[in-house]
């Protein structure tokens, strides 16, 4: 945190003021490269402990550190690849661990369903479950086997029952039917507590540990919602998405469990949060803005009760159920003390008198401060990136156009530190997904980078995208290569009208489907760019809606729902439109890619060579969906900058 501030009765304490920044000649990437301290960070029930992750370079680690004097007590490693997908204090003493695996910087985690467990002191570490099997015998923790067992995941940890956490069991079958179990986190004894009446359900409990909630879809991926009022009851069907032409989702309930809240999709617009009366069956709707989702649910010092919702549009902006609750109270008193910066609390303690709360922004990498309630004192305990002066940081600026159909669209836009005139050269950069993704108002590692270069940055939320909406992200089905690619190219031509954008200088960028519409648009729009980059991309639709068709009846479902039918793919295939490309490419991929494998890349280099497209390539055998080690990441972001330079102008890489 950069400023120091006593507003509402709040002390801020522990911060440090920056120094005023000069933009250099050449980018230093150091800074960008260096892996964040810290990532999450939740204090024990007691507020004796701090449990929180720690990155290293190609996997994830939880440690355990003492509040009192900050000293780390144990931490729980995994394996190669692997990152804590999320971690829970059971009880004051230990913490149930959920591991995932990530191949690649740019790969999103996958939770595998391994559970482990751990004291605070280190002492009786336990693998509770595993795909890769459990051994009982003692001293044993895992033995490694020629199948999988089930996947088993966290649902609840049971306040009131010290010894066992909720959790569903999910058998080893393409799109399964799961099951709800009781596991004792000492002994790994698991009891039956509930089937699900759909497949792939997700589940949520009320304050009493009963499942009560269970939502799902078939291999149809028609989304289905059921309620139960008590154990051993029917499941009751909510919402038929076949039906009602909406998905609905369950938030929680009320604190005295009369009402469950849900989030609500409607026919156009952004989703609504409502109550339910599950009596009555009726909604009252309670919060819904006009222009995005809720970014993030609100809860109270529980950590279970919902209480508003975060939205995000040029800034985060929060919002209750009701305002003059206690806890809505509190938040919007954190708020006028750390000014534009958004406010999140990660936990609290059982007392609710201690509270650690994440505050960030587009120039805070984020910050984690212990609050005290009582006190009404706040100290700053961990940085994730503390070496990122946010004063010095250029600001991202959300940006809204129309496309050339009229339908609204939504990006940011970073632009370097200095303070020149009149339009620059500019990096188009459309995210990865594409479904459901979206660009948002924080610290974009990438955008940052092409900033201290001295690019202006695009980053627009194209019809797919998530945050504004279901319709929104359906109006991008089946519009690879289409719409979804117009979208961007109305944005560049935007930006041009704008006086932001050199309109001889702009280059498009991305990554995994990113690097997929980089091409595209170096294809379908080959006077507009002056080159194209694709890092970890895919470019045959036909090779990639093959490979998902193979996976499950329900990937099957998908691949036909959102990219369309195979026969239709190679006209939108950037390695079937290499002729139409004028400008120069570099191409980036991982050997161990599984998301984008690394043969999309060869595959679409030998079309451009054939075309006569100049092409350049950076390929490491080891790496997966995004560069792990810092010697390949500088390499990449190195030969990057350095192409981009010679294309539009920009500052190279420190050497």
């Amino acid at each position: 945190m950069h400023f120091v501030r006593m507003l509402a009765g709040l002390v801020l304490a522990g911060l440090t003021p920056w120094a005023a920044y000069a933009q250099p000649e050449t980018v230093d990437l150091a800074p960008y490269l260096r892996q964040p301290t810290y990532e999450r960070v939740k204090i024990s029930p007691d507020g004796a402990n701090y449990a929180l992750t720690v990155p290293m370079e190609d996997r994830t680690v939880l440690a355990i550190v003492r509040r009192a004097d900050m000293q780390p007590l144990t931490k729980i490693t995994g394996r190669r690849d692997s990152v804590v997908d999320d971690f829970w204090w059971a009880t004051n003493e230990r913490v149930v661990v959920s591991m995932a695996t990530k191949r690649g910087t740019r790969d999103q985690p996958v939770a595998i369903g391994e559970l482990h467990a751990v004291n605070a002191d280190g002492s009786r570490p336990r693998l509770l479950a595993s795909p890769y099997g459990v051994d009982e015998r003692v001293g044993i923790g895992a033995s490694y086997k020629a199948w999988f067992d089930e996947s088993v995941y966290v649902l609840d940890t049971l306040p009131d029952d010290p010894r066992n956490v909720l959790v569903y069991a999910v058998p080893v079958a393409k799109d399964p039917y799961v099951r709800i179990e009781k596991l004792d986190i000492h002994t790994r004894r698991r009891t039956r507590i509930a089937d699900a009446p759909v497949r792939r359900a997700d589940f949520l409990a009320d304050a009493q540990g009963e499942v009560r909630f269970a939502v799902g879809a078939d291999v149809d991926n028609v989304s289905k919602l059921f309620y139960r009022e008590a154990r051993g009851e029917r499941w009751r069907l909510v919402n038929d998405q076949s039906v009602s032409g909406h998905r609905e989702f369950p938030l929680g309930f009320s604190a005295d469990g009369s009402v469950a809240y849900l989030q609500v999709e409607r026919a156009s617009g952004p989703d609504a949060l409502t109550a339910w009366d599950p009596a009555a069956g009726t909604y009252t709707e309670l919060l819904r803005d006009e222009v995005v989702d809720p970014y993030r649910i609100l809860y109270d010092l529980d950590s279970r009760t919902p209480i508003g919702a975060s939205y995000m549009t040029d800034r985060i902006r929060n919002r209750f159920f009701d305002e003059t609750a206690p806890t809505a109270r509190l938040y919007r008193s954190l708020e006028m003390a750390f000014g534009e910066d958004a406010v999140y609390m990660t936990s609290a303690t059982a007392d609710g008198r201690h509270v650690v709360l994440y505050v960030w922004s587009d120039r805070n990498t984020g910050d984690y401060f212990l609050f005290d309630t009582v006190e009404q004192r706040a100290e700053r305990v961990f940085s994730r990136r503390e070496w990122f002066a946010p004063a010095a940081v250029p600001p991202t600026r959300y940006v809204a156009l129309r496309a050339r159909d009229g339908r609204p669209l939504h990006g940011y836009l970073t632009a370097p530190a200095d303070t020149a005139a009149g339009p620059r050269p500019m990096v188009l950069l459309p995210h990865g997904g594409p479904y459901g993704v979206f660009d948002g108002w924080e610290f974009d590692d990438d955008a940052q980078i092409l900033a201290a270069a001295g690019y202006a940055v695009l980053r627009v939320n194209y019809r797919g995208s998530g945050n504004y909406g279901r319709e929104h992200t359906v109006a991008g089905r089946r519009e690879w290569g289409g719409r979804m690619q117009d979208d961007l190219t109305d944005a560049t031509h935007w930006a041009i009208e704008q006086g932001i954008a050199d309109a001889s200088r702009i280059c498009i960028y991305g990554a995994s489907y990113g690097g997929y519409a980089a091409l595209m648009g170096a294809a379908r729009e080959p006077d507009l760019y002056r080159c194209a980059v694709g890092y970890v991309g895919v470019y045959d639709l036909e090779l990639m809606h093959r490979e998902a068709a193979s996976q499950s009846r329900s990937s099957k479902t998908w691949a036909l729902e959102w990219m369309g039918e195979r026969g239709t793919l190679a006209s939108r295939s950037p390695t079937h439109l290499a002729e139409r490309i004028k400008a120069p490419v570099f191409l980036a991929a991982g050997g161990q890619d599984e998301r984008a494998p690394l043969k999309h890349s060869e595959r679409m280099e030998d079309a451009l060579e054939k075309a006569g497209v100049p092409v350049e390539t950076l390929y490491f055998p080891s790496e997966g969906h995004g560069f792990y080690t810092e010697p390949h990441r500088r390499e990449y972001y190195t030969r990057l900058l350095d192409f981009l330079a010679r294309h539009l102008g920009g500052a190279t890489a420190q050497r």
